[in-house]
């Protein structure tokens, strides 16, 4: 195992082992085709058909929301903060599950979530959207947080996000409006896989709504470097990975250094497509993430 410290460059790479209102309103412009509120509605899953699993007690008080917008639903679940003090403000952490985790079930976006209740220490509104899955045998066309091929070395952001982003941006909104008691100046994001390239998207086009963000295995348009430079980011991925290229963190982080940022960056040696497992399950990564504010 290796350490390796750049100082110079205000960045830091750390190598672990493999362990087993109103003014929050933006202008999204988004393409929304098709018809998804015909789905099954999944505020109240079918435990008898589909029994509860053993790690989606973690989560038994999640509640399960939808939320509705030109013929489509995006699934939610939400968690607030048990015990609550008049007066006192909140973070909210706002996830993004992979592309095995989209559906309609409303509980499958938990799955690789994180075994360590960190909410338990960090009292905090957790916000959890369900993407859609892509039509059997079909294409993936909007059933994406992002539209590009994961795979890829590199990509350009499209002009407007997919629907399911659009939404999840929008919910983010509703829900921020919604609950006075949560910090403006404490708002977080975080994905794995499909989600962390919808991680780096959220920041690309709202920057100045997230304190901190941790995208875990994802890939971001490094023409946006700049505009994240200011940003506090702890960026995660597995040296082989062969699903999302480990190139696509090392590129962006290198760009957001080059612009006077100071990411961190911890890539795990012979970890493949899992570096949320180790990511998500150390509780120094969630302090951190709690100590960041704008």
């Amino acid at each position: 195992m290796t350490n390796k410290v750049y100082n110079h460059l205000a960045l830091v790479i750390l190598i672990f082992p493999l362990l087993a209102g109103n003014h929050f309103r933006s202008k999204i412009k988004s393409k929304i085709k098709g018809d998804t509120i015909s789905q099954v509605n999944p505020l109240h899953p079918d435990y008898q058909k589909y029994p509860l699993r053993e790690w989606e007690s973690e989560f038994s008080d999640f509640a399960f929301f939808t939320f509705q917008k030109q013929h489509h639903m995006l699934p939610y679940r939400l968690h607030k903060p048990a015990l609550t003090q008049p007066g006192k403000k909140y973070p909210l952490v706002l996830f993004f599950h992979g592309a095995g985790e989209r559906g309609n079930d409303n509980r499958k976006q938990l799955l690789r979530f994180t075994t360590l209740p960190f909410w338990q220490k960090h009292e905090c509104y957790i916000l959890a959207p369900q993407c859609p899955a892509k039509p059997e045998n079909g294409p993936d066309g909007e059933s994406v947080w992002v539209q590009t091929n994961f795979g890829a070395t590199s990509h350009r952001m499209r002009e407007v996000p997919s629907w399911p982003l659009h939404l999840a941006m929008e919910l983010l909104n509703k829900v921020i409006s919604e609950n006075s008691n949560i910090d403006p100046r404490r708002i977080y994001v975080t994905g794995l896989s499909m989600g962390g390239y919808a991680t780096w998207e959220i920041l690309q086009r709202e920057n100045n709504k997230f304190a901190a963000a941790m995208p875990v295995c994802g890939g971001a348009d490094i023409r946006f470097a700049k505009k994240l430079s200011r940003i506090p980011i702890w960026v995660f991925h597995g040296d082989s990975d062969k699903i999302v290229p480990v190139s696509r963190s090392r590129d962006m982080v290198k760009a957001i250094t080059e612009h006077g940022g100071k990411p961190v960056y911890t890539e795990f040696p012979g970890v493949r497509h899992d570096a949320w497992t180790v990511t998500y399950n150390d509780q120094k990564v969630w302090d951190w993430l709690f100590d960041q504010r704008k």
